[in-house]
Formats: C-alpha cells, structure tokens, sequence
C-alpha cells in the first residue's frame, strides 16, 4: 500500500484543480500576511465551486480506472481535535472528502474529543498500524517531540494542518492560517472602528479559545498588541474552549461580574459568540450594530456570517477550515517523490456588517504593512459560507 501509482495519478489532477475547493478555500503558499487584500468576490466562489466539482470527477474517474482496480490505497491516519465548533466539523469533511476512496485513499479517522492524550495515543495507534501517512490537527502547541520522533523512525511523513505544533519539527509540511494576524486584523478594526464612533473608552471582555492552542496563542497575542498599544481595559479574559457551551457560561459570568461595566466583547470564536449573545440577550444586555455592546468574532462560518447579516456581530475575521485538498494534494505529491511546501498558507478574507470600516491597515506577524478589504455581508456570502 506504500505510495503507489494511484498518488501519481492524482497529483496530476490535483496539482491543476484541487486547490479551487470549496466556496472559499483558495489557499496561497505565502501568507496572507503577505496580500495586500482578501478575495471576497461571490461569483468567483461560486466559479471555484464549480471548479471543484469538475476535478473531483474527473479525479475520481480516473483513480477508478487506473488505480482502485487492484485495491491499491494511500493509507492515511487522521487525528482530529474533536467537534466543538461549526468550523471543526467543515474542517473534518474537507478532509474526508479530499481523502475518499474513490480519490485513491484510505482514511483512517479518529475524533478526539479535546482530549491530548487521546491525541498521542491516537497517532501511536497510526503508526503501529504502519499508515502511509499521518495528518495531526494539534490539540495544543507542545508535548510533541516525542511522538513526531517515533513516526520519523518508523518512516511516516506527517502533515500537521489548522493548528501548530511549537516544540517539535519533526513534520514534513503545515497547512493552515496566520491566527496572530486575524487577532491583529480585529484590533485594526476595532481601533478604526472606535474612532468613527467616536467611541474614547473601550472597556474589553475576552471569551478565548482552548488555553495552549496556537488559534488562542495566536489571536490573543494580535489583539492583545492593539489593547497595549491603545491603552484599552481589558477587563478579564477566560476560555470558552472553542464551545457555544463554554462562551454561555463565561458570557453569563461576566454579566453579573462586570454588569453596566463593558461595551466590547470579543470571542475567539462563533461558537462562542453564539453562546456570548444568548447569555447578553438573557441578561438584558444590548449587543451587536445597534446594541451598547460590540461584539468581534472569528472563524466566518455560516451561522457566524449570518448573525454578521443580523446585526448581532459587528465583525468576523475568517480562519479557513477548508483545508483538504491542499492537503491531499501533498500527500499525493509526497507519494509521487515531489518536493512540497514547508508552508501553505490559506486565504482569509476579514466580515462586517456595515462599511463603517472600509479597510484595515496594520504591521502583521511576519513584520510587512498592509491594507487589507473589510467585506460587508450580504446574502449571497452567507449562502456561499462554510
């Protein structure tokens, strides 16, 4: 099962047609901390969309012809944080479907529920089973030298997608986002924001993600640079762990703690802004474009982009789960004996409500200064959300 012509096969296809996935999956091998803006466009999702669909075809029609007959699969291990959040459950079937039967694999997936030892032991399973390869989305950033060390030894290349492993290099390729750059984004915005309000005091509360978790290392530390440099009080900050749950029971905290006492509130992700709204709503608290309370989110999903539509969220900043195909489109190029990216950076465009804030211009984490579209929500970008 080690890496044979069907890999071939698909890179050839992939290589011309994968990476149009999904109705904003377009992903860059630089950053787009290094754009100058986000691609927003509804007709070019849709073109994309159409796009997929044609190489998904065409991928499996000749993976059947060519490469299923004698049952020749890429075997391929997947260790997924869990399915807290809208956008983790689009990031899981991204990865199913890119990684079907019919496009030359054999997936094999474990969901693991938050849990980081459930996370090793999961990947210690994979390489006992001698995978082709193994795909890890981190739960958190640390504890993985270890475990990277014994699929080195045991040949298995790993691709790390979504989150980032700190501690370890032992992987041969990362797909996913610059998270400190949305954080950053959402400062931007939200400075440039206050101002055409007229807005003078910011009185701050923070729903963060899974404490220890690139996404929330990384959004906290961009944010957090604009409340140090703008002098804004940030009144507390506590996890939600990426949970509609978890930003409920926080949000329903904070009401009685900081009651009357804040006027914005950012959640690291929807999930979490949905949890945050039923508790202000709940509380009598006023949110959103015409409430006393600005709400900021990120992630972009669907549900996310329509309550962006509503009113109910002043701003989202997109983390593209859509991350499949870039991958499978790895794998097969590592099966082929091609060179691939260290780095593939996804396309993230930046959601509000209204054009109060038309662009947002900061210094991002890779140290460049750039202008980036605010994109204002209608229905037909909700429609083409994930």
């Amino acid at each position: 099962m080690k890496r044979k012509v069907v890999a071939t096969i698909i890179a050839m296809v992939m290589a011309t047609g994968l990476a149009a996935c999904g109705s904003s999956a377009s992903s860059a091998t630089s950053a787009k901390s290094e754009s100058s803006e986000a691609s927003s466009a509804s007709s070019e999702e849709a073109a994309a969309a159409d796009s997929s669909e044609d190489m998904e075809e065409l991928a499996s029609s000749i993976s059947a012809d060519a490469g299923n007959t004698d049952g020749d699969l890429i075997t391929v291990g997947f260790s997924q944080v869990g399915h807290e959040s809208d956008w983790r459950t689009a990031s899981t079937n991204s990865v199913k479907e890119a990684f079907s039967e019919a496009n030359g694999f054999d997936l094999q997936f474990v969901d693991c529920d938050n849990d980081s030892e459930a996370q090793l032991e999961s990947v210690r399973n994979f390489i006992q089973q001698q995978v082709d390869y193994i795909i890890i989305d981190p739960i958190v950033a640390t504890g993985w030298d270890t475990v990277l060390t014994e699929a080195q030894d045991a040949d298995i290349p790993v691709i790390v997608i979504d989150r980032t492993i700190d501690d370890s290099d032992k992987y041969t390729a990362w797909i996913g986002t610059e998270t400190k750059n949305e954080g950053l984004a959402a400062g931007a915005w939200l400075k440039a924001y206050a101002e055409a309000k007229g807005l003078k005091d910011l009185n701050i509360l923070v729903i963060s993600g899974t404490t220890g978790s690139s996404a929330q290392i990384g959004r906290s530390e961009g944010f957090d640079q604009y409340v140090e440099s703008e002098g804004w009080n940030k009144l507390d900050e506590q996890t939600g762990d990426f949970t509609q749950d978890g930003g409920q029971k926080v949000m329903e905290s904070y009401c009685k703690s900081y009651e009357g006492k804040f006027n914005v509130v950012v959640c690291q992700n929807d999930n979490e802004a949905f949890g945050a709204v039923d508790a202000m709503k709940a509380a009598g608290v006023s949110y959103g474009v015409d409430g006393d309370v600005i709400v900021i989110s990120f992630d972009a999903c669907k549900a996310g982009l329509q309550m962006v539509l509503d009113g109910d969220i002043n701003a989202d900043f997109q983390c593209n789960p859509l991350q499949g195909p870039d991958c499978a489109k790895i794998v097969s190029e590592l099966a082929a004996g091609k060179d691939v990216p260290e780095k593939t950076y996804m396309a993230e465009p930046w959601y509000a409500h209204d054009d109060t804030v038309k662009s947002v211009s900061y210094t991002n984490a890779a140290g460049k200064d750039v202008t980036e579209d605010m994109i204002v929500v209608d229905q037909s970008i909700v429609d083409a959300g994930y």
